[in-house]
């Protein structure tokens, strides 16, 4: 039998990312906006991951008042806000999709599937894929390799260390690990979402969909009492049945489509409760869409040159090498999802609680490295990790590690080693919140003199950058049409100037919509949903004076940090406020020159 000799196509990188939801979109964003060739490959017809339109998981994060996080992810969120303020997900998808293709630098692969590797001594040297829609195969060189497929694609082709399942309790001294090892992980989930409407609509489930009569057929009673009942309770700010969860005890990766067929049985049959069976009041609700992807929790975990365990993220997660944060609780699903005794065993953690870059880059292969839900953690700590706003703020240090490593040609261990003040500098100029880090100011500004009171100067310029607690003013306060002026020692040369606005943390003029002030995405559509909107506190236009003169006119502002290129040598500097979209004043929590 012949095989059709299909078309092969060949490309060179300094960096190939695989694997496109927001871990792989950030760190190839993050490589290609610090100067890095990137390639990235994604096995779907659009990004996101569990965040797309395939999968309609929310993004969670930490989840302290102020802990919010930004960088890559906030920008995502605020472009969203400005553009989709229906939060219609196909549009949260072309949102995600153009903040990737707008740079030049990146390369973008869809439906593409990783299925081989190969070596030079202990490197990866190259790593082919199945390109669906065109029946091509693309072999990719590069210098750094990414894994953020979450599966941990690479790990078995390249042999590169890792873990699955769940470790013993003496393995790491962890509360919540087993008595035995074992090789069972969290399940996935198949989410649905529904729309309210003003008139009945009636349900006819398919033949395949499972029967539920009542709420016990998916709760569990211990003595006639409710031990977990798990909510079905759908609203725009209600349930998102997170908890229609199979396959831990499969395999995550083999098993996947026959997880899929079960969980497809599970969440129709759910939904035909939900309309046809007891009175749940949902008489006027209809499907809008059902998922047909699972979105997976845990596959294969690498293992780095640090291992995040239990014990430190209970601690703070205190590390020199701090380039993230988490702040989700200790959230362990049960293997068998809603068959088991309980959905999930949760700790709170602190929030927020530092990570560490040495979890990102491969023990044993050299220039392998990885983000998101595959990080270096044992299985306890992914349980915190493995949140989406936390697997964001991975992919950037990622990607702003691998951007150093391609400039100076050394490892991306050696980035550690010897670049690991720069990493961390970069990161928090490109709006990196690190917990245990205050940001430098430019020494120039620090001694300029300005029209602030004295008490707002020191606040402008203490390197914290949001309240962290209720009260705090780590801003200067002006008001509309008034001025912030610098005046310079010496003449300075100001290449751009970088502002940090008040984003509302609380987001309560953003959504009115309690899901929504979380992260501004929806799922199910009540009739309670108002569209979202930017924060009234960002600043949408102002202008930029140097030595008097305008240079730099801003208009329809909706980003809550900003940088914008002047290139010029000043004696002065002075930005004056025209117009919010919505606030009398203007809060800047940070002003400075880079």
């Amino acid at each position: 039998m012949e095989i059709y000799n299909h078309k092969h196509d060949h490309y060179s990188a300094d960096v190939l990312v695989v694997g496109g939801g927001l871990s792989g979109c950030f760190t190839a964003l993050a490589a290609a906006r610090h100067g890095a060739k990137v390639i990235l490959i994604q096995d779907r017809p659009m990004l996101g991951g569990n965040a797309s339109s395939e999968v309609r998981m929310w993004v969670r994060g930490a989840k302290g008042k102020y802990d919010k996080e930004t960088g890559l992810i906030s920008e995502f969120e605020e472009r969203n806000i400005h553009f989709n303020p229906n939060l219609d997900s196909v549009l949260t998808d072309a949102t995600l999709y153009d903040m990737v293709t707008e740079n030049p630098n990146i390369k973008l692969f869809l439906n593409a599937s990783v299925i081989n590797a190969t070596k030079s001594g202990d490197k990866i040297d190259s790593v082919t894929a199945w390109q669906l829609t065109t029946y091509t195969f693309i072999t990719v060189k590069a210098d750094y390799f990414a894994d953020c497929s979450g599966d941990s694609i690479l790990a078995p082709m390249v042999d590169a260390e890792f873990i699955k399942g769940r470790e013993d309790k003496t393995r790491f001294n962890e509360s919540l690990a087993q008595d035995v090892a074992d090789d069972k992980t969290m399940g996935m989930s198949i989410i649905l979402a529904a729309r309210e409407t003003d008139h009945p609509v009636k349900f006819v489930p398919p033949s395949f969909a499972n029967v539920y009569l009542t709420d016990d057929d998916f709760s569990n009673k211990k003595d006639g009492v409710y031990v977990m009942k798990r909510s079905h309770d759908l609203g725009t700010s209600k349930d998102n049945l997170w908890w229609l969860e199979l396959g831990g005890d499969m395999h995550s990766l083999y098993d996947a489509d026959i997880v899929r067929e079960k969980l497809l049985k599970a969440v129709y049959g759910v939904w035909d409760h939900i309309k046809n069976r007891q009175d749940h009041g949902k008489e006027n609700w209809e499907i809008e869409w059902i998922g047909f992807l699972p979105g997976k929790r845990e596959t294969y975990r690498y293992v780095g040159d640090h291992v995040v365990t239990e014990k430190e993220i209970l601690d703070g997660g205190n590390y020199a090498d701090e380039i993230a944060y988490g702040g989700w609780p200790l959230d362990d699903h049960d293997p068998k999802g809603m068959f088991g005794d309980t959905p999930s065993i949760m700790i709170p953690a602190p929030s927020p609680y530092g990570l560490p870059y040495r979890a990102l880059y491969s023990i044993n292969v050299p220039n392998l490295t990885f983000a998101g839900r595959n990080i270096s953690a044992s299985h306890v700590a992914l349980s915190s990790t493995r949140v989406m706003a936390t697997c964001a703020l991975l992919g950037q240090a990622l990607g702003t590690a691998l951007a150093i490593a391609v400039k100076n040609k050394i490892t991306p261990r050696e980035v550690y080693y010897s670049h690991l003040s720069e990493l961390q500098k970069t990161l928090m100029d490109d709006n990196v919140f690190l917990p245990h880090f205050k940001r430098q100011i430019n020494d120039d500004l620090l001694c300029a003199k300005t029209n602030l009171p004295k008490y707002e100067r020191v606040a402008l310029f203490n390197g914290v950058e949001r309240p962290r607690v209720d009260g705090d003013k780590n801003y200067a306060l002006q008001n509309l049409g008034e001025t912030l002026k610098f005046e310079f020692l010496k003449r300075t040369h100001v290449d751009t100037v970088r502002i940090v606005f008040d984003r509302d943390f609380t987001a309560q003029t953003i959504s009115e919509n309690h899901k929504m002030r979380v992260f501004a995405m929806k799922l199910h559509t009540g009739k309670d949903f108002k569209p979202v909107k930017t924060a009234s506190c960002i600043v949408s236009d102002f202008e930029i004076y140097i030595d008097g003169k305008l240079v730099k006119s801003i208009k329809d502002n909706f980003l809550s940090c900003v940088k914008i290129p002047v290139n010029l040598d000043a004696f002065s500097i002075e930005i004056k406020w025209l117009k919010t979209h919505g606030d009398n004043q203007v809060k800047v929590y940070s002003f400075d020159i880079i």
